[in-house]
């Protein structure tokens, strides 16, 4: 099976180094093939290149798929991460 869950970035100033390694940190603790995708542009979500690629700017829709035996949370949790603001992007 797979999971997918689509999430909109709350942080203003995006998917930028420190929340993208973040997130990657989050990915490698799960078993499961975890995938981010934005608009036609997709990346593994364990790979920080392959995030940081992506260019992702604050308010885009992006989907996070997830294939494998811990999907259903995986994708939970990377989605909800995403919807959150990192600090940075607050003042």
């Amino acid at each position: 099976m797979t999971a997918i869950r689509t999430a909109v970035v709350a942080d203003p100033l995006g998917l930028h180094a420190r929340p993208a390694a973040e997130l990657v940190a989050q990915a490698r603790a799960y078993e499961s093939d975890l995938v981010l995708a934005s608009g036609e542009k997709t990346g593994n979500c364990k790979s920080l290149l392959a995030v940081l690629k992506l260019g992702i700017v604050g308010g885009t829709e992006v989907t996070v798929t997830a294939t494998g035996p811990d999907e259903a949370v995986a994708v939970e949790v990377l989605a909800s991460f995403l919807e959150l603001v990192h600090g940075e992007g607050t003042s």
